[in-house]
């Protein structure tokens, strides 16, 4: 083994006694430095240390925070290369290749390598010295074998069927040019390393959110689970709709084992207006709702760019919510915002008020502010960045003083309890299997947090038809239509709705038109905020530079890039004019060419 540095997240991670995240495939095939293989598999430290370098595999708080540049609900500032007729292809599949934001996925670096993937089972094969307790070593191998296989998880998620390698391969070694094992036996192996991990890890609540315990793994087990079952369950193409509700049961037993422990609660302090936003810009993660955690550290330089990220006209992709999405939040009542009447010609200071409270805790809406000089200032949405007028607020802070560049201390979470409810709620919906306790338990818990009022105890009966026609045709089912409106909402831009859309079948939603507020009427100052200074206009005809206020961002409307539905009025439309297109070869992405041409055996995936 060749001598290398250890990662500076590693060394970080020690002194934190943490494994603060890191998305860094080039760690060490076997991370032991110096030290000899006795010393490290000889005793407890050397055991915790080689672990630790796990976690430089798993996102930091930039992957999470940008994950959802490609997703359903997401205006960006160009049509992801994903979803463009005829561009992506098995020459463009890594995000050198194809933009930094083009990757989604929640799990650490998922293209096509696999050095992670030696180092875990480097210590898996080394860990066997009898002088260390084997309650120690099992535990360990409890933690590296979570690793292997969210690793996989995420390979089969992005690939389909993947080698299955359990054992560390040597440069000549006949596997390295074997083809790919099923999906099947790779998910079962999968499922085989989450049981033992929840059965030897020790540690279950640990204070500072920053370490793999057996309530973590518990939780990932119930995040692949209803990920595999549901895929298989909407897949029909993959043969494998008979062993779909064996997933959807192990999804929603593992999510009940940490229901029923009590050691976990939504966030309920800051009170219906404040509660949400609060799990997500404070520097210490709440330890009752966060499981599993990026911290933050201004001392040891470890910052992420979300305020940046979400102000900067420049940098990142200006990611925007769409109007379709910001739809489905419900009234405040428990209704469907869309039984309103005249709810399509709503402006957006009318569509915002009386609704679920995390939608102004996620966007900017009227009466949102900001620290500015040392003021708090009004901030409407920000047509210098948003598109669409939905201005994401959810992972930056109050504080404009951030926005400058990579500043935020707020911790970024990996595994969150509400998560662990819903999975729960959808898997028993699928098995048929929810009852109105579950209910009001899981999703009930969700919206009341968020202030609704109504429909929090007692199952849905009425197909939303909005929800339907919209976003879900095929499904008649009026509870599984509310959890998934919920799932859509509580974890939004959290790094799922990708994958969501994927094992629902629902690619299709990736062509939906990227539309924004209702703009009543064009060459008119609008007071986005209501606080008596007007914000935007969309003109047609131009401001002369003389006539223009200061506070009013001026936008045409006059090109095929960004313009109004009715020339002069109607909703922002932006980018209509690059086709988008979802194909069925891409719930499963390409297997890259090089590797192809080394392994002709792996074969490619079906249409690329």
């Amino acid at each position: 083994m060749t001598r290398r540095h250890i990662p500076r997240r590693l060394l970080l991670a020690v002194a934190l006694a943490a494994g603060v995240t890191a998305c860094d495939d080039s760690l060490e095939q076997n991370p032991v430095a110096t030290s000899s293989r006795e010393a490290v598999f000889g005793s407890a430290n050397g055991l915790a240390l080689y672990a630790t370098s796990f976690y430089n595999w798993m996102p930091d708080a930039n992957n999470i925070t940008q994950s959802e540049s490609m997703s359903d609900y997401a205006a960006r500032r160009d049509v992801p290369q994903f979803i463009r007729p005829g561009v992506y292809n098995s020459r463009v599949t890594d995000i050198t290749a194809s933009g930094q934001y083009e990757v989604v996925a929640l799990g650490g670096n998922v293209n096509w390598q696999w050095t992670t993937l030696r180092s875990i089972n480097y210590f898996l094969a080394n860990n066997t010295d009898p002088s260390v307790p084997e309650a120690v070593r099992n535990n360990y191998n409890g933690i590296a074998r979570f690793f292997r296989a969210w690793f996989y998880f995420e390979k089969v998620k992005r690939y389909g069927d993947v080698p299955w390698i359990d054992r560390p391969l040597d440069v000549g070694d006949s596997a390295l040019y074997a083809g790919r094992d099923s999906r099947t036996v790779v998910m079962d192996h999968v499922l085989e390393d989450l049981d033992y991990a929840i059965a030897n890890i020790t540690a279950t609540n640990e204070a500072s959110r920053t370490l793999v315990t057996k309530d973590v793994a518990l939780a990932l087990k119930s995040r692949v689970a209803l990920f595999e079952g549901a895929f298989r369950k909407y897949h029909p193409e993959f043969g494998l709709q008979s062993t779909a509700d064996r997933w959807l049961t192990e999804s929603a037993s593992a999510a009940k084992v940490l229901i029923d422990s009590r050691r976990y609660s939504l966030y309920t302090g800051s009170g219906p207006t404040d509660s949400y936003r609060q799990v997500f810009i404070r520097e210490v993660p709440i330890a009752q709702e966060v499981l599993l955690t990026n911290v933050q550290s201004t001392a040891l330089a470890v910052r992420h760019q979300a305020n940046w990220i979400y102000t900067s006209a420049t940098t990142g992709v200006r990611f925007s919510f769409i109007r379709p999405f910001i739809h489905t939040y419900l009234n405040v009542d428990g209704t469907p915002f869309t039984n309103r009447a005249g709810y399509q010609t709503m402006t957006f200071q009318e569509e915002t008020k009386g609704r679920d409270a995390r939608l102004a805790q996620t966007i900017r809406t009227p009466g949102y502010r900001r620290l500015q000089s040392g003021a708090q200032v009004a901030a409407p949405p920000a047509f210098t960045y948003t598109y669409t007028g939905y201005h994401p607020i959810k992972f930056s802070t109050d504080d404009a003083s951030m926005d400058g560049g990579s500043l935020n201390t707020n911790a970024v979470h990996l595994f969150r309890y509400a998560e662990v409810l819903l999975n729960y709620a959808e898997a028993r919906a699928e098995l048929g299997q929810l009852t109105a306790a579950d209910w009001a338990a899981t999703v009930g818990a969700t919206r009341g947090r968020a202030g609704i009022t109504g429909g929090l105890t007692t199952l849905p009966t009425v197909v939303d038809p909005y929800l339907r026609s919209v976003y879900f045709p095929d499904v008649s089912n009026p509870v599984i239509l509310e959890i998934r409106r919920e799932r859509g909402i509580e974890l939004a831009m959290e790094g799922f709705r990708f994958y969501d859309i994927v094992r629902w079948a629902r690619g299709a939603l990736m062509e939906m038109e990227w539309r924004g507020i209702y703009v009543p009427q064009a060459n008119t100052n609008i007071d986005l905020d209501e606080n008596g200074t007007p914000d935007v206009n969309f003109f047609t005809v131009n401001v002369p530079t003389a006539n223009r206020l200061p506070s009013v961002t001026y936008i045409s409307v006059t090109g095929n890039d960004f313009k109004l539905a009715n020339g002069t009025s109607g909703e922002i439309v932006w980018r209509s004019d690059i086709p988008r297109k979802w194909e069925q070869k891409n719930y499963l992405y390409p297997i890259p060419e090089g590797d192809l041409l080394t392994n002709p055996a792996l074969k490619q995936n079906p249409g690329w």
